[in-house]
Formats: C-alpha cells, structure tokens, sequence
C-alpha cells in the first residue's frame, strides 16, 4: 500500500491559491456534504467546535471518497494530542495561538518521529498507517505532514520573522479575529489598523517563500489579501453559513 501524498502541502509550497471552510458542526454527514461542495479544503476545528479525536475521525472518513483536502485545527499545544490526531490520519494540522520560534519548534518536534521529533511511533495500529499495510509509514510520515502555525495577537506578529525561520514549519495563517483583540480592537476584524497590521504579515509571511493563510468573509477583501500573498483563505464557516441560510429562509415565508 502507498503512502498517502499530502496534496494539500505540495499546493501550499506552490503557493498556488486555496479556498476553505471552516467546519465547526462535529458532523461526519455534514461534512460529507461540504465536501462535496467545491471547496479546495476543509479545516475540521478542535478548538471552538466541540470536536475530539473521535469526531474529527468519522469525519475525516466521511471525507476520505472526495478530493478536498483536510486539515484538523487541535485546541492546544498538547503533543499527545497532537499525536492523536496524527495517527488517526490527519496530514495537515493548523495550530493555534502561536507566539514564539520556541513554541513553533515545540510543534515540529511534536509532529515528527524521531530523531527530528517525540512522535510515538505504533504504526501497526494506527490508522495513518493503514494498521500496518504502508511500507515503512514510520520512515517516510515526516515528509508528508504539513504544519501551519496560527498567528494571532500582538507578541505572535512581533515573532513572525523568527517564527517562520523554523525548520519544519511549512506556512503561517493570519486569525484576524483573535489579532483585533490582541490589539485593543475585541469584534472589529474589520478595523483599519488590524488590516494594515494582516496586510504586512501576509507580505512577511509570503517573502519567506512560505505559504501564508487568513480567514476573510469579504470577497474584496479577500482578493486584496491575495495580492498581499495569501494563498490559501478560509471564506467562513459551516455554522454561519447553516444559520444566515436558515434564517434568510424563515424570514422569506413570514414576509409573504
């Protein structure tokens, strides 16, 4: 059996663009019908969605039959969770609040086997490795998993050069929502200074040859953080989109 290409990092080191979604509902049938949907990835979300290793399973089988690619957002830093999700397939991890070169070579040693990293290895009952079927999974995983550092308030910006010098670390996503806080702006991503503040990361980001991501619902926005260099963009998310639809619905038929 073949070892499993991570599409998603290739693409990511292209810099080639990406639209996602952010999938918050802890559903396997839900996600099967996002991913079928367009998108060219799907973030699972482990750290505001009340998702765990168990639910982020079913749904990464739920999305297995598709070509869209995945990637699982943990709630921490912990590396046994980290290992968790590694073994039960997942490639590509976006880890939040990131604030330090120290914190980000925490988390490639925590999604590496060693010598590089603490990665337990049990490849013979894991799912990453087929329970055993991928010859030599254990040798050759490190290549395949893809890291994304989530940078989010005022000390992970001050970071962010030394941050993206780390070996192992394949790209940096903006959280505007988080930054505005940070920056004295709580609910108002939209602000001017936390845009100008998105705009200079995504240029720092992209410089490094690295990938850099942000979340962004405007399309002009969106566009314009594309020429700043983001390359991959989450668009929304699977909550508000099932609620503004629902609601845009209900208040159809009263108004008739």
């Amino acid at each position: 059996m073949d070892m499993p290409r991570n599409v998603f990092k290739q693409l990511l080191q292209q810099q080639r663009l990406q639209i996602g979604l952010f999938v918050g509902l802890a559903n396997a049938y839900s996600m099967e019908i996002l991913a079928t949907a367009g998108f060219d990835w799907l973030l699972i979300d482990g750290e505001h969605a009340p998702n765990n290793p168990a639910t982020v399973l079913s749904q990464l089988q739920a999305a297995a039959a598709y070509p869209v690619q995945l990637a699982v957002r943990p709630v921490n830093h912990d590396a046994a969770l980290i290992k968790q999700y590694l073994d039960i397939g997942a490639q590509t991890l976006l880890v939040p609040m990131v604030e330090t070169a120290a914190e980000a070579t925490a988390l490639v040693r925590a999604v590496r086997y060693p010598p590089q990293g603490i990665r337990g290895v049990a490849a013979s009952v894991v799912r990453a490795a087929h329970w055993g079927g991928i010859k030599d999974y254990a040798r050759r995983a490190n290549e395949e998993i893809c890291l994304i550092v989530q940078i989010e308030s005022r000390q992970g910006l001050a970071n962010l050069d030394a941050i993206m010098t780390v070996e192992g670390v394949d790209a940096a996503f903006i959280g505007p929502a988080d930054l505005a806080a940070s920056m004295g702006y709580l609910g108002e991503s939209g602000h001017a200074e936390v845009i100008v503040a998105t705009e200079a990361a995504l240029t720092r980001i992209a410089a490094t040859g690295k990938a850099a991501g942000v979340f962004v619902t405007d399309p002009l926005l969106a566009r314009h953080y594309r020429n700043c260099g983001a390359s991959f963009i989450a668009v929304g998310g699977d909550t508000s989109l099932l609620r503004n639809a629902a609601l845009k619905l209900a208040s159809s038929f009263r108004e008739r």
